[in-house]
């Protein structure tokens, strides 16, 4: 069955970086457009970045423009986020979503989730 799991979340001071990582099994990955979510507590779960089959188009929402960066290795069946300058605003459980359209934005739309990894922004 297909598996996205996701690592790298933690505690981390304001103006510090993480790297989220979701490996991907039971799908051919390269046929997957790729995204993270995120959800804080209280609120819906949102659309943070997306990146397209391999790795050519991607797109963010505003608030992590210039700070977030989505990767992709598709020898490695994995998706990268790179999260740096990060406010405590950012802190909620990220989701990595899997759909054979590009762009992944829409919750709804989603195939296949990840289980979540918790990012906390705290001093």
């Amino acid at each position: 069955q297909v598996q996205l799991v996701e690592s790298g979340g933690g505690l981390v001071q304001p103006g510090g970086s993480l790297r989220l990582a979701c490996a991907a099994s039971g799908l051919t990955f390269s046929n997957y457009a790729m995204g993270w979510f995120r959800q804080a507590p209280g609120k819906e779960r949102e659309f943070v970045a997306t990146v397209s089959y391999r790795g050519r188009r991607t797109d963010y929402t505003d608030s992590v423009k210039g700070r977030f960066t989505i990767s992709r290795d598709n020898a490695k069946n994995t998706v990268y986020l790179q999260m740096n300058s990060l406010k405590p605003e950012d802190t909620a459980v990220y989701y990595c979503a899997a759909r054979t359209s590009y762009p992944v934005q829409v919750t709804s739309l989603i195939a296949y989730w990840g289980q979540g990894t918790q990012v906390t922004v705290s001093s």
